[in-house]
């Protein structure tokens, strides 16, 4: 059985019979039946319940007169986002917004908390994390691409010249779906290393080197979390393009 984390170990001991019963009702067996809840799915719901903390207080707090500081993070974070949407996108870029902020802090999160003694980075610590978030984009842009030209998206794959499309198909399908596995490997690569090279040297030097490891972790998070809403907005540009 994988090594747990202590905050797994709780969850395991409060939830684990739960998770069982509905794990075997949906007729999937458990590896580790004494453990169904793994480090990765922890630090998800974790990082899940933070933001939802994190979001209502910034909700209580809004004001127009007073900003607080969270307040000033959350509006420059939405507005950089909206500015990179509306310049690859487009003036109808505003209501894809939510979603890539949602993502964006979802996965920095994710990244950075394997940085607290205790904790690992779920993004890191297996594909399945980076994985989920790569299906939910290439989900989300495909979903809007079909809301913004209906049946005629399917022309997109079919490529310029009808009589192409025998040939141009294929290669558009597997081209979106290499879109999933690019976003995967280079998110769960990147910090899957980042995680291994800064407990390595904590742990033969304590003191001092590591810290500038930490830094460039956390620079690597960011930027590893820019690259993954970057694309996905390159993405959705694709989609909801008027040509389709």
């Amino acid at each position: 059985m994988p090594e747990q984390l202590w905050l797994t170990e709780i969850l395991n001991h409060l939830f684990g019979g739960t998770v069982i019963s509905l794990l075997r009702t949906l007729h999937i067996e458990p590896h580790y039946p004494q453990a169904p809840i793994t480090n990765a799915a922890a630090m998800q719901m974790l990082v899940f319940l933070f933001l939802v903390a994190v979001f209502a207080i910034v909700r209580s707090g809004l004001s127009v007169d007073k900003p607080g500081a969270l307040q000033h993070i959350f509006e420059g974070a939405q507005g950089f986002i909206q500015q990179q949407s509306r310049e690859i996108i487009g003036r109808h870029s505003e209501p894809f917004t939510p979603f890539l902020m949602a993502l964006g802090l979802f996965i920095l999160i994710c990244n950075l908390i394997g940085m607290i003694p205790g904790f690992e980075s779920p993004t890191g610590e297996t594909a399945s994390v980076p994985l989920g978030c790569a299906i939910c984009a290439f989900v989300y842009y495909q979903t809007q691409g079909f809301r913004h030209a209906g049946i005629g998206y399917l022309k997109h794959f079919a490529g310029p010249m009808p009589i192409l499309a025998p040939l141009m198909v294929p290669i558009e399908l597997i081209s979106h779906l290499a879109r999933v596995l690019s976003l995967t490997i280079r998110l769960y690569a990147n910090i899957f290393a980042g995680d291994m090279v800064t407990w390595v040297f904590f742990s033969l030097v304590p003191v001092g080197i590591p810290i500038a490891f930490l830094g460039l972790h956390l620079g690597v998070s960011i930027l590893q979390t820019y690259i993954f809403v970057l694309l996905t907005t390159v993405y959705l540009q694709g989609a909801v393009a008027d040509e389709h």
